[in-house]
């Protein structure tokens, strides 16, 4: 295990070591060039201004435009060359086409749902509106008779995953962000040989740079040796470029079509409490049983065939393929996913409807807190009309640079009245909306740029769904373990508010 942390570590001072070379290299050449030139220094000029132009004329996020052109005016021999290596917020066109190809021919096969939508609409109006948007812009329909099952800490969790994997007799799929090695991905990998050994198909996705730190190079072929197919996604290069900002930062399990797990929950110690650095690293997972496993499928197999395209025909994989009964399940259930292959931003719009169309409360639970101007006046707005709005937040954060520009959002929020909640036992990292005892979500999504704009995600959006009361008492037990921020917690010496200022600029670049 030591020589493991060893590899690991030795690639990321190597590839860390690597890039700051490069950007030294980069700075030492353009700047002797300059020198040696006016015509290159007026061209690298003109370069930034005509970059300020196009980030300007384009439709990204007014603070993006914002963290982008500060740069590129302060800096403008260096800024318009940085830009042109930076600016780019889509995976490599190659991935894009194979992502796209891929998504065609397994989006054709999702079910419609119009008939369970004019349910809908006769129950609600607006939760019929947040089902059509998720439908029209990720592509995803909403599904009755399917059970859920909500699991409010890791501990919770990985029992009954063990159990549902041990139940596996056609295929498993996962896809995670990250997996370390510990007693938690120990017990999970062994499950997942024995499995392989008897003939079940058994395929892992996991994010190379999620990983980077807890995973030797090229540990996808060792998985490959136990039978086990394995995909990296986005292979991290040590080169100065934007490309490695899109991640897949999704939590899927699918176990022969009928059964899925999704949520905040990572293959590691932390999220089962058998490591402690932030103290009680509170987290949660959520099962599905039904015909709505169907889209957590459709999702690990759009991506799985754009890096490895392998499957001829999908029917095996359907909901039924294995379960040839019906399902049962109260309510609606509709697992949705976001890309930066596109330009809208599912799952922020998600969470915005929530808040817009909140009557009486709505509580987001959520790690990291680096908010647009969109989701700040939400906020505000459904604060001045009367609604409970409360935000709950860790406690101990992982990272003191993101809890520091959270900090920033908060007084602007509480002087309209939304209430912050700071969770005191340590680390809260579940990702959950809920509102009105009626509507809830549960998925990857972080309240930050990152996983808003870049990140390939997932979430379960839930209706009247058993899981929706067990979201409730979830939030309860948080809210008795959690006390209110104010003003005064959230002063800071002089020298740490004029970095909080700084990071707030270039907060959409964290």
């Amino acid at each position: 295990m030591k020589a493991l942390m060893k590899t690991s570590t030795g690639r990321i001072i190597i590839a860390g070591s690597l890039i700051v070379l490069q950007v030294i290299w980069f700075i030492v050449f353009v700047r002797k060039l300059t020198a040696y030139s006016l015509v290159i220094n007026l061209s690298l000029k003109t370069l930034s201004l005509v970059m300020v132009l196009r980030v300007m004329g384009t439709e990204m996020n007014p603070a993006s435009k914002l963290a982008w052109v500060i740069p590129l005016l302060t800096f403008p021999i260096l800024g318009g060359l940085m830009c042109l290596l930076l600016y780019q917020r889509k995976p490599t066109k190659k991935l894009q086409r194979k992502l796209t190809y891929s998504e065609s021919r397994l989006r054709p096969l999702l079910p419609d749902c119009q008939a369970i939508m004019q349910e809908i609409r006769i129950q609600s109006k607006p939760v019929e509106g947040q089902v059509h948007y998720i439908l029209e812009t990720s592509g995803f329909p909403i599904y009755k008779d399917t059970q859920t099952f909500y699991y409010p800490s890791g501990e919770e969790t990985l029992p009954v995953l063990l159990a549902e994997l041990e139940k596996a007799e056609h295929f498993i799929f996962m896809e995670y962000f990250i997996i370390r090695f510990g007693t938690m991905w120990g017990q999970v990998l062994e499950i997942l040989k024995r499995k392989a050994a008897a003939g079940v198909d058994v395929r892992v996705i996991y994010d190379d740079v999620g990983s980077l730190t807890y995973l030797p190079h090229g540990y996808y072929k060792e998985l490959e040796a136990m039978g086990i197919r394995c995909e990296a996604f986005n292979h991290f290069v040590p080169f100065f470029s934007a490309v490695m900002n899109n991640r897949d930062h999704r939590k899927i399990t699918v176990i022969d079509g009928h059964t899925g797990f999704s949520g905040g929950i990572n293959l590691g110690d932390e999220y089962i409490n058998k490591e402690s650095r932030y103290g009680y690293w509170k987290d949660n997972g959520i099962m599905l049983k039904g015909e709505a496993v169907w889209s957590l499928t459709v999702m690990f197999l759009t991506m799985w065939n754009a890096i490895r395209p392998t499957d001829r025909h999908f029917e095996p994989f359907t909901a039924h393929a294995h379960h040839p009964g019906t399902f049962a399940g109260t309510g609606y259930v509709q697992p949705y996913s976001d890309s930066p292959l596109d330009n809208e931003n599912v799952g922020e719009n998600v969470y915005i409807n929530m808040i817009n169309s909140a009557q009486d409360y709505i509580t987001m639970i959520n790690p990291y807190i680096v908010l647009d101007n969109e989701l700040i006046t939400a906020m505000t707005l459904a604060a001045k009309r009367g609604v409970d709005i409360k935000l709950i937040v860790p406690g101990i954060s992982d990272s003191k640079i993101v809890s520091w520009l959270a900090d920033t959002y908060f007084p602007q929020l509480m002087e309209h009245g939304v209430k912050i909640y700071q969770y005191k036992p340590g680390f809260l990292h579940s990702k959950v909306f809920l509102c009105d005892d009626k509507v809830a979500t549960v998925g990857s999504f972080n309240l930050d740029y990152r996983s808003l704009y870049l990140h390939f995600e997932c979430g379960i959006f839930l209706y009247q769904a058993e899981s929706v009361q067990a979201v409730r008492k979830d939030r309860d037990e948080i809210l008795r373990e959690s006390r209110v921020l104010t003003l005064e917690m959230l002063h800071r010496r002089a020298p740490v508010r004029v970095l909080q200022q700084v990071l707030r600029i270039f907060a959409p670049l964290i």
